[in-house]
C-alpha cells in the first residue's frame, strides 16, 4: 500500500497534535496532573506525571516528524488503551457524566486505532524514517 506523502504527513500531524499539546500542558502543570493521577488512586502521582508528560511531548513530536514513528505510535496507543480505561469509565460514571466519558473513551479507541496503523504501515514517504532508510 502506498500512501501520498502529503496525506501521511497530515495524518501523523493531526494524531500528534494532540498529545504534544497535552505533554507541554501537563509539563507545564505537574501540580495538578499529579492530582487528577492521584485522585485516580494511582501509585507516584508525580512521578507518573512527569513520565506522561514527557511520553507525549517527545512521543508526539517524532510521530509528527517520523523518527521512530513505528515505536512512538505503539507506545502513544498503549498509553492511550490505558489512560482511556484507567480515567474515562462512563460505566460508572454519574449519569450527568456518562455520555462525555463514553465519548473521550471512544475518541481515545479511534485516536489509538489510528496510532496503530501507523505502527503497522509505517510513517509514509515524507518523514525522517524514510530519509534514514533511503540513505542506508
Amino acid at each position: 500500500m502506498t500512501t501520498p506523502a502529503p496525506v501521511a504527513l497530515i495524518a501523523r500531524v493531526l494524531l500528534a497534535l494532540m498529545f504534544i499539546l497535552a505533554g507541554i500542558s501537563k509539563l507545564t502543570g505537574l501540580e495538578g496532573t499529579s492530582a487528577y493521577i492521584a485522585s485516580a488512586g494511582l501509585p507516584l502521582p508525580a512521578v507518573l506525571a512527569l513520565a506522561t508528560g514527557l511520553l507525549e511531548l517527545i512521543g508526539g513530536i517524532a510521530l509528527a516528524v517520523g523518527f521512530h514513528a513505528r515505536i512512538a505510535a505503539l507506545a502513544l496507543a498503549l498509553f492511550t488503551l490505558l489512560a482511556t480505561v484507567l480515567f474515562h469509565k462512563f460505566w460508572a460514571a454519574p449519569a450527568d457524566q456518562a455520555f462525555v466519558q463514553q465519548l473521550m473513551f471512544m475518541k481515545n479507541l479511534a485516536v489509538a486505532g489510528g496510532l496503530l496503523f501507523v505502527f503497522s504501515l509505517g510513517a509514509g514517504p515524507a518523514s525522517i524514517d524514510a530519509r534514514r532508510t533511503a540513505a542506508a
